[in-house]
């Protein structure tokens, strides 16, 4: 089994890695290895950018290196696949570059940006209702029908190899990098780069990240075997595999330190930060690792830590969405409903006290015919721009003290009568 073989077998796996390297210099590229300041207090975080990388995301890397590695018989045959989007983008390109034809099983639910990238490498694309699980069985369906040759996103020599690549990269950036972060699907990436990491830099402490809502290979950790999850419903769609591989569980289980899982709203918050304060755009499942440092997850002091950004392809609706969400999560937007006797002059002392604690109205809803209310009684829902959290607490308190009545707010999401 790869990377928990001994002796000998094992320095050959490494040889494997860095045969990849070779390989992959005809596709892809080095990424940049940068700093990342104001991410946690010891702010010695440094982020490896493989949202930068060619499609988009680390999976080119496996995808590229297990094809060049088939023989002429299975590269006639064709190839088939499986992805939430980014593995596809990896196989169409590969696929493209070495003249196979590629077919691509991928979860209706997956992005369309992601759906229309791999068509764009002239792969066909097959959409499949549900999950990634669920393209998974339809594409191990037709290669038997087909006869293809199917290329796993994962749990594949080959592909951990390929995935692995990153890890030497690491190291030759940063020799002394003392603990590496790496978001965790089915385990292919993390397995590779753990698996390199540990082999060639023991000391280096490997952790691995999960979305909460789709956390297989951290209960299957804790269990001490492959367990299947009922749901996976997170926004983070490419770690969204309900069941890891069998190869990368046991990678997991010999090279990774500790496995964590971080919240939809920790993964917003850290797409909105890599955003605005790295000029970085991350996808879901490529945030986690970013997530877990700035939510404290993880127990980092002033160690020497690399963040990996594996992937980058965010559909641009989803985007807006989550951009609201971290602004809420950071207080830097805010929505309060006041209940107060309509009179003249009202909303003219409510603006002035926001004003005077620095916060901005951008909307205002007027609501007079709740059924609930004193008939001359209404409703104002103001919408906010704030600076944090702090700031929605001193608004507050400035219409407390002037007699307004907070129904309900971001802060106390309680509800009050008039």
């Amino acid at each position: 089994m790869l990377g928990i073989k001994k002796g000998n077998d094992k320095m050959l796996m490494i040889d494997k890695v860095y045969h990849a390297a070779n390989v992959l210099k005809e596709v892809a590229r080095k990424t940049d290895l940068i700093a990342a300041k104001g991410m946690n207090e010891a702010g010695n975080i440094w982020l490896k950018t493989e949202n930068l990388q060619v499609t988009g995301s680390f999976k080119v890397r496996g995808a590229y290196y297990k094809l060049s590695q088939l023989t002429d018989e299975e590269k006639e045959r064709g190839v088939i696949a499986c992805s939430a989007g980014n593995h596809a983008q990896g196989v169409a390109l590969a696929a493209q570059k070495k003249g196979i034809k590629a077919t691509i099983c991928i979860p209706d639910s997956a992005p369309i940006s992601k759906v229309e990238a791999t068509k764009s490498y002239g792969a066909e694309v097959v959409l499949v209702p549900g999950t990634y699980d669920d393209a998974y069985a339809y594409a191990v369906e037709l290669q038997q029908q087909n006869g293809l040759t199917f290329i796993h996103p994962f749990d594949d020599e080959d592909v951990i190899a390929g995935q692995g690549t990153i890890g030497l990269e690491i190291i030759d950036q940063m020799p002394d990098v003392e603990a590496v972060v790496v978001p965790i699907g089915g385990g292919g990436l993390i397995s590779g780069v753990a698996f390199t990491i540990k082999t060639l830099f023991p000391k280096c402490k490997v952790y691995g990240v999960q979305a909460a809502k789709a956390a297989s290979m951290e209960r299957s950790i804790k269990k001490g075997e492959p367990v299947t999850l009922r749901h996976s419903a997170t926004f983070a769609d490419g770690i969204a595999v309900k069941h890891p591989g069998d190869t990368t569980f046991a990678m997991v289980q010999q090279y990774v330190d500790e496995i964590v899982t971080v919240t939809e709203d920790e993964i917003a918050s850290a797409i909105l930060f890599l955003m605005e304060k790295q000029k970085l755009v991350a996808e879901g499942a490529g945030a986690v690792s970013v997530a877990a440092v700035m939510s404290g997850k993880l127990k980092l002091n002033s160690e020497k830590t690399v963040c990996l950004l594996s992937g980058g392809n965010i559909d641009v609706n989803i985007l807006s969405r989550v951009i609201t969400r971290g602004l809420v999560n950071s207080g830097r937007n805010a929505t309060l409903t006041i209940a107060l006797v309509d009179k003249p002059g009202q909303l003219e002392g409510i603006s002035r006290i926001i004003s005077e604690n620095g916060g901005n109205v951008v909307s205002v809803q007027y609501d007079r015919s709740n059924p609930d209310m004193a008939i001359n009684s209404c409703f104002i829902k103001l919408a906010l721009e704030t600076r944090d959290h702090q700031q929605i607490k001193d608004i507050e308190a400035g219409l407390a003290k002037a007699g307004f009545i907070i129904v309900k707010s971001p802060e106390t999401n309680a509800c009050c009568a008039i």
